[in-house]
């Protein structure tokens, strides 16, 4: 096989492997190539230190030789996939007979390396192992996302409420702290979750997203935790397809009671067990959450545990309805008319100021996801509805008044929020006091009020 060109090792920046020689010789050469090129590797003097290894923490790829004073390495391979071992292997042989072959495909060897071997010869079968198992991984988590209904998208606009939660999110992003998302339907939590994670030192590993109101009572435990049958059959579950990244769970009020048992184990622990394992695996993940219920009715009505509702509500960012934050629809509404127009190859609609007035009046229940779905009918149709259709583009001292009566109904909405405090609003709106006297006594003169 042709040698693979360094930059093709970059499978190992993120991973973590296991070295397992008795030879001190073979552990320091291994690790010597290994660690200025893998996110974390460690060595095992032989098989029992191997599984106190296990114990301790999860690992990408585990580099064993098969002939060591207390057992092969075949032996403990196969041993610790019964008890609940998910990482890829390598075996490191002086003999490559088919006996010693089959063996090693019954235990699930991933590839072998062959003694003696170089130092570019160790690294390409890492590489291809590493890139094996992210394909897989990759697409399992591919199957999920087109399986669920999952939010991609960005935290658009410029409104202040909008940017107290962009400024919560860079705040949270270096913590591994849980983080709780609260708020009404389409107010983008999962978008939010999804920011917070791009954010983070996480950003290149997986997020992944659970709707916890989907899950199926007879499939959660192998769907989350993973299974082992028989020694034989084992598939990773998807807090470990996640592991070093991010696990979003939604609509977390409706999760399961046996799962809302199992969660605060895996929260108060960090550690999970596959179903048919013996054998706790460490995670390392960052947990976020998100509900549009009241969690604490929930908890007094006995529908959520008190101890996971503690453990889960560290940090509650709180996602604004969309009618506090009306300013933002003008740039919602032209971020999604460019989105449908690529997707649907329509030509965009006129967004007129008669139009925007009426989407900034609209009270919007269903928040920023009925905004989509709006713009996406419209689209299709080739017209706004007739109450949000404009009287077409609106100039001079229209347009003045129409803009004046979307600023007014902004300052208002922030008003009421404020309490009627005018300062605290002016505070928010980024203007000054004597600004929003300005505005009221004007709009006192004309009889808008």
């Amino acid at each position: 096989m042709a040698d693979i060109r360094p930059d093709h090792y970059a499978a190992l920046a993120g991973a973590s492997i296991l070295v397992v020689d008795d030879e001190p010789g073979m552990r320091n050469f291994l690790t010597k190539i290994l660690r200025p090129r893998a996110r974390r590797v460690d060595e095992a003097l032989g098989p029992a230190e191997a599984s106190e290894r296990l114990d301790q923490g999860h690992y990408d790829l585990v580099i064993l030789d098969n002939i060591m004073p207390q057992k092969t390495g075949l032996d403990w391979v196969g041993e610790q996939r019964k008890l609940g071992f998910f990482a890829d292997t390598i075996l490191m042989t002086a003999y490559a007979d088919l006996e010693t072959a089959i063996a090693a495909l019954r235990a699930g060897v991933n590839d072998f390396v062959l003694k003696p071997f170089r130092a570019d010869q160790i690294l390409n079968a890492v590489t291809r192992t590493l890139d094996r198992s992210n394909l897989r991984r990759d697409n399992t988590l591919l199957r999920h996302e087109l399986g669920s209904d999952t939010a991609r998208g960005q935290l658009l606009g410029s409104s202040p409420a909008l940017a107290h939660v962009r400024d919560m999110l860079r705040k949270l992003a270096p913590l591994d702290t849980p983080v709780l998302f609260t708020g009404a339907s389409g107010t983008g939590k999962e978008i939010a979750a999804r920011t917070l994670h791009s954010l983070s030192d996480r950003a290149e590993k997986p997020y992944v997203a659970v709707n916890c109101a989907t899950l199926q009572p007879d499939r959660v435990a192998r769907d989350l935790f993973g299974v082992v049958e028989a020694g034989e059959h084992r598939a990773p579950g998807l807090f470990l397809l996640a592991d070093g990244g991010t696990l979003f769970l939604d609509e977390v009020a409706q999760m399961p009671e046996m799962v809302q048992a199992a969660l605060l184990r895996v929260l108060e622990d960090q550690r999970i067990r596959p179903v048919g394992a013996e054998r706790n695996i460490p995670l390392n993940l960052r947990f976020c959450f998100a509900t549009n219920a009241d969690l604490q009715t929930a908890v007094a009505e006995g529908r959520f545990r008190a101890d996971l509702y503690h453990r889960i509500n560290v940090v509650n960012v709180h996602m604004p309805l969309l009618r506090h934050r009306t300013e933002d629809i003008v740039e919602l509404a032209a971020m999604f008319m460019q989105q449908f127009s690529r997707a649907l190859g329509v030509p965009a609609l006129d967004l007129d100021q008669d139009t925007l007035l009426r989407l900034s009046r609209y009270d919007w229940p269903g928040n920023v996801r009925e905004l989509r779905n709006l713009i996406e009918r419209s689209m299709i149709l080739g017209a706004f509805p007739a109450e949000f259709a404009g009287a077409g583009q609106v100039t001079g001292d229209a347009a003045i008044e129409n803009l004046d009566l979307v600023m007014q109904r902004h300052i208002m909405n922030v008003l009421d929020r404020c309490d009627g405090n005018r300062a605290e609003a002016a505070r928010r709106l980024g203007v000054s006091r004597k600004t929003i006297d300005r505005k009221f006594a004007a709009w006192s003169e004309t009889g808008e009020m």
